[in-house]
């Protein structure tokens, strides 16, 4: 069985992403930054596109080039990533949380050539821009997939655009609109719902450093924000939220990244006054779903119905036999080129033409609801974490034989990384978390550590995870 969206497929214009998004002259503010107040009109934001690419041209960069940035949300971010397109080559987009080795192996995995200083960009040229071309790859984000480490996602302009096109109907950002942009662009939700949606519906975008909920509140308020968007860690900051709540503009909030409780969204909402409604997506096919600016009422648990152009299939995991709850399958314009160097691991997240999502999900009179996660990953405070990165770096310590990490239950962040550890020497959990923590970013540390005689495993050496939860 094959579901539909009930809105009809759109029209892809054959384009760049920049061309796109930068196409429409509006007049106003475009980005502001709440904390520097950095801030960019659409009209200077056009002009410095057009100066730092023809810069980076100027500079040597050319198609086929790949160019990262690693920087939090500010203004200035919108202008590197379009000039990177605009010029020809391909933006990696890198958590600059990770540490220097992190760094280095997304860089290698990317083929990065060039890192650009958002501080420092290059301006000006006499060189002609190459013509654009809506099939290549525009931006590499960077995902762990459905099972393993990190791998490179290759986005085309055309499934960009697409993207963007198929979310217009259901949100329709216009120039009235302020958006709060405190999700990371790195981050699909961020580069795609916020950021790239944002400036092509002419909304106001607030860039917003992390901070705690009542801080976050007060912003919204000040700026007059129309549209929020949470994770699951902040809604629950909002949901237990005891000061004084401001009065805000907020006509809708969205929440993704991870599956939200619904107690917490119901509290949230209350302490926002204003609806707060999921949506879903993925690295590899951006926002699938979405509910409608004037259907906010209907199943407010639900991710709501497929994206124009988008169809899904549920099939009973590894059979792919139709099943009334079972793993999703996704096609459509904005699905993914592959993996970049990894034709294995684009090979398995394909089914027939199908990417699979590793998500367990059921259909309720056209609405999507998100069970659970088949694939193994953690999920804290919206970021992934691979369990098998973790893995191999405890057992590089020498008083560990063997480890299994899982992600506990959390409320505050949805998950925690959790390690179950064999030893072969003295050794303590806090060290053990010491360890780890020495070696990867913030969000990816083991907060939690078990000591076991032996780790579940299957004939073929996987690790039983799920046995591991039910300990839980």
């Amino acid at each position: 069985m094959i579901y539909r969206s009930p809105l009809p497929a759109v029209v892809v214009p054959e384009t760049t992403l920049p061309a796109h998004v930068l196409a429409p002259s509006y007049d106003k503010l475009a980005l502001l930054d709440a904390v520097t107040g950095e801030r960019l009109t659409y009209a200077e934001l056009r002009q410095q596109v057009e100066s730092v690419a023809k810069g980076l041209v100027r500079t040597g960069t050319k198609p086929g080039d790949t160019v990262a940035i690693a920087s939090m949300n500010r203004p200035r971010y919108a202008v590197g990533l379009h000039a990177i397109m605009a010029a020809g080559a391909t933006a990696a987009l890198i958590n600059p949380m990770l540490t220097p080795q992190e760094l280095a192996r997304h860089k290698d995995l990317a083929r990065v050539t060039r890192t650009l200083d958002l501080d420092d960009l290059p301006e000006g040229g006499t060189e002609p821009l190459p013509p654009g071309d809506p099939g290549g790859i525009a931006a590499i984000l960077f995902s762990s997939g459905t099972t393993g480490l990190t791998k490179a996602v290759k986005l085309s302009h055309r499934a960009l655009t697409a993207n963007l096109e198929q979310h217009r109907p259901g949100w329709r950002i216009d120039e009235t609109d302020v958006l709060a942009a405190n999700l990371p662009f790195f981050h699909i939700y961020g580069f795609a719902i916020i950021l790239n949606s944002g400036l092509l519906g002419g909304a106001t975008l607030v860039t917003l450093p992390r901070g705690d909920a009542g801080t976050y509140l007060r912003r919204l308020a000040e700026h007059r924000v129309t549209r929020a968007f949470l994770v699951p860690p902040l809604a629950a900051a909002i949901a237990d939220h005891e000061g004084e709540i401001p009065s805000l503009d907020l006509k809708l909030v969205l929440c993704g990244a991870a599956p939200l409780d619904e107690g917490i969204r119901q509290a949230a909402e209350r302490k926002m006054r204003a609806p707060i409604r999921q949506g879903y997506g993925l690295t590899e096919a951006g926002g699938t779903h979405q509910t409608f600016d004037d259907d906010l009422e209907s199943d407010p648990t639900s991710v709501g119905v497929l994206c124009p152009g988008t169809e899904a299939r549920i099939v009973e995991p590894g059979t792919g036999n139709d099943a009334a709850e079972g793993e999703m399958l996704l096609r459509g314009p904005q699905v993914m080129d592959g993996y970049l160097n990894d034709d294995e691991a684009t090979r398995q997240a394909f089914v027939d033409g199908w990417l699979r999502t590793g998500d367990l999900v059921r259909v309720h009179n056209g609405r999507f609801h998100v069970v659970d996660r088949i694939k193994e990953m953690i999920k804290y405070k919206g970021y992934q974490v691979a369990p098998a990165e973790l893995e191999a770096l405890l057992r590089r310590h020498p008083a560990v034989e063997d480890a299994a990490v899982i992600g506990a239950p959390d409320r505050v962040n949805g998950e925690v990384p959790k390690a179950f550890v064999v030893t072969q020497g003295d050794v303590t959990a806090e060290e053990l978390m010491a360890f780890v923590a020495a070696e990867v970013a913030p969000f990816k540390k083991v907060r939690q550590v078990e000591f076991v005689e032996e780790i579940p495993k299957s004939v073929s050496g996987k690790i039983l995870r799920r046995l591991l939860k039910e300990t839980e």
